[in-house]
C-alpha cells in the first residue's frame, strides 16, 4: 500500500532531517558554533535594487521555523556566499504574518508572499533579478543534499551572469 498524505510527507521530513545532520557532521563548510542568521525581508523593491547596484541578483531563502536543513543552508551555505561575494541575500519566513513589499510595491506578509510564489517546502532558494524576475531554478528543499553546495554554486554563478546583463 503505497503512503500518502501528511505520511509520507512525515517520513520525508524525517528521512531529509537524518540526511541534512549527516550532511553537516561532514560538510566542508561548516560554520563556526555561533548561530548565523539572515535579514527578514522588509522591501523586496529596495533589497532587490541594493543587489542589482552591485550587478548581483537578489537571493530570497524561504525558511521555516525549527527547520534542520534551513539552518544548514543558511550557516554552511549562504553565510559564505554573503560574505565571500557580497551577495544580498534575505530572509522570508513560512506561517510568519511579518510585513513586507513586494515587487510591485504592495503591503502583504511573509506568509501571502510565499503563497504567492507557489513555495510549500523550506527551504527554498530564489533567485530575483530586474523587476522581480527570477533569473535561474530554485533550489528546492534539500533532497539532494549531497549535492546541496554545488547545485547552489551553479545557481548562483549563473544569477550572478544574468545580472550582469
Amino acid at each position: 500500500m503505497p503512503l500518502t498524505g501528511t505520511l509520507m510527507t512525515s517520513r520525508r521530513i524525517a528521512l531529509f532531517s537524518l540526511v541534512a545532520s549527516a550532511v553537516a557532521i561532514s560538510s566542508p563548510r561548516l560554520a563556526t558554533s555561533e548561530e548565523f542568521s539572515l535579514p527578514r525581508a522588509r522591501d523586496l523593491r529596495q533589497e532587490l535594487a541594493a543587489a542589482m547596484q552591485k550587478q548581483q541578483p537578489l537571493v530570497v531563502m524561504v525558511s521555516l521555523e525549527g527547520c534542520a536543513f534551513c539552518k544548514i543552508a543558511r550557516e554552511n551555505y549562504l553565510r559564505s556566499l554573503q560574505r565571500d561575494l557580497g551577495l544580498t541575500i534575505v530572509q522570508i519566513d513560512m506561517g510568519k504574518s511579518n510585513s513586507v513589499i513586494d515587487f510591485r510595491g504592495a503591503i502583504t506578509t511573509h506568509e501571502k508572499q510565499i503563497k504567492k510564489w507557489g513555495i510549500k517546502l523550506a527551504p527554498t532558494l530564489l533567485f530575483f533579478g530586474r523587476e522581480g524576475k527570477e533569473l535561474v531554478e530554485r533550489l528546492v528543499g534539500g533532497t539532494s543534499s549531497d549535492f546541496y553546495g554545488a547545485y547552489l554554486d551553479e545557481r548562483v554563478a549563473k544569477a550572478i551572469q544574468l545580472s550582469k546583463v
